[in-house]
């Protein structure tokens, strides 16, 4: 366990840099899953994650001599911003290797804070590999995202924030990748009150760190794949899991699904933007993959709001698709003028909205003199979409739901 006082000492030499994001009651969620629901907004922080508080306290902790050779990390996303802004603050220059497959977004904002950027590998674990290569040939300072005293008491500042503003919280909701996040919060805060419970949240698509919980032994995986990439990390660190077991009560997870569900709903209901890897603690709540028992207080940490524009776009599009609120139909008709303003009479008639259609005559599949209407509806939830369907059908249309 990181000991209290240097987790309330990276605090102090974090504070002139870290925003105090808000750790703020969420009305909605906490009547839809029966509990106090505290979230703390870490997507809205400097870099618009967490990772920049262990970046900073890590580089702010190595001696000047050394420091202003520069640094170096491996990162998805995330930590890279935090090393770039830190980097900048000290006037030193930083090189960042990210996995080939990072967001533009990432690569952008480590740009934009003064780093180099190097994309190398399949996944964090491969430019992890590339980036300790690169340190040694560089003579450059290595920053670990997760397994590093320092950076770990730099992340758990968090939890010293959320108990200073809710003292008597039951449990704490942390999103689980190579470990130091929750490390570190779990460290502050069963120091600060020994009866409260962490519950980490890894990704179905990387599931290391809670199988090698589980097990009783390191374990790691041969790919990773998740919409969550903050924490896509391949294999289990010994150190980490080490400190994993110790600290943490237990490890659930959410598949790719649960976590876009979490993100539309936080964009919705909380409005509240946040990435993949920030949404899987709230995923878990709104599938009740944690057993509370009685109504608790529950802290649940957003860890960063780094979504790509397109991924959003991708979410929002399957979240109406599966609430309902949209509709994907092809449907069949004779070829013949006259025979799509007949459709769309019948739709409008239902009161469907027409976003989006296409016509295809040339399709090999279809009897010559037909066609194939590809049409995106606008639609008020499954009993409006049955009506529609029965409309269809009553008028001789064959179709299918895409």
């Amino acid at each position: 366990m990181i000991p209290l006082e240097k987790i309330k000492k990276a605090h102090e030499n974090i504070k002139k840099v870290i925003y105090k994001t808000p750790f703020a009651y969420a009305p909605v969620l906490s009547q839809k899953v029966g509990n106090e629901i505290f979230l703390k907004k870490e997507n809205l922080q400097t870099t618009g994650a967490f990772k920049l508080r262990g970046a900073f306290n890590k580089i702010a902790s190595i001696p000047e001599e050394k420091r202003k050779r520069g640094v170096i990390a491996a990162s998805a996303g995330n930590h890279a911003q935090g090393v770039a802004f830190s980097a900048n603050y000290f006037n030193i220059p930083s090189i960042i290797v990210m996995p080939e497959a990072t967001p533009l977004t990432k690569v952008s904002g480590v740009k934009e804070y003064g780093g180099e950027v190097v994309l190398a590998g399949n996944n964090y674990d491969e430019a992890y590999e590339y980036a300790v290569k690169l340190a040694k040939e560089k003579g450059l300072e290595f920053i670990h995202p997760f397994a590093d005293e320092e950076v770990i008491a730099g992340q758990g500042t968090i939890a010293i924030e959320m108990l200073q503003k809710v003292p008597d919280l039951d449990y704490i909701v942390v999103p689980i990748g190579g470990g130091g996040l929750i490390s570190g919060i779990a460290s502050a805060a069963k120091q600060i009150n020994p009866h409260i419970k962490i519950i980490g949240v890894t990704a179905e698509g990387a599931p290391a760190m809670r199988l090698s919980f589980l097990s009783g032994s390191v374990q790691d995986t041969t790919f990773v794949k998740t919409i969550a990439d903050g924490i896509a990390v391949r294999d289990t660190n010994p150190k980490m899991y080490k400190l994993v077991k110790e600290v943490v009560d237990d490890i659930v997870e959410v598949d790719d699904e649960e976590i876009a569900n979490a993100i539309l709903f936080l964009m919705e209901r909380q409005k509240v933007v946040v990435e993949g890897a920030g949404a899987v603690g709230v995923a878990a709540l709104l599938h009740h993959k944690i057993k509370f028992g009685a109504p608790k207080k529950v802290g649940v940490v957003l860890s960063g709001g780094n979504i790509d524009v397109t991924m959003i776009n991708l979410i929002i599009e399957k979240g109406l698709l599966k609430s309902h609120r949209k509709m994907k139909l092809v449907i069949t008709l004779v070829d013949k003028p006259g025979a799509l303003q007949k459709l769309t009479e019948i739709l409008a008639k239902e009161k469907a909205n027409i976003v989006q259609i296409g016509y295809d005559r040339t399709d090999l599949n279809l009897a010559i003199g037909d066609a194939n209407v590809t049409i995106a509806l606008e639609t008020r939830g499954m009993e409006h979409q049955e009506s529609i369907k029965r409309a269809l059908h009553k008028n001789g249309y064959k179709f299918v739901v895409e």
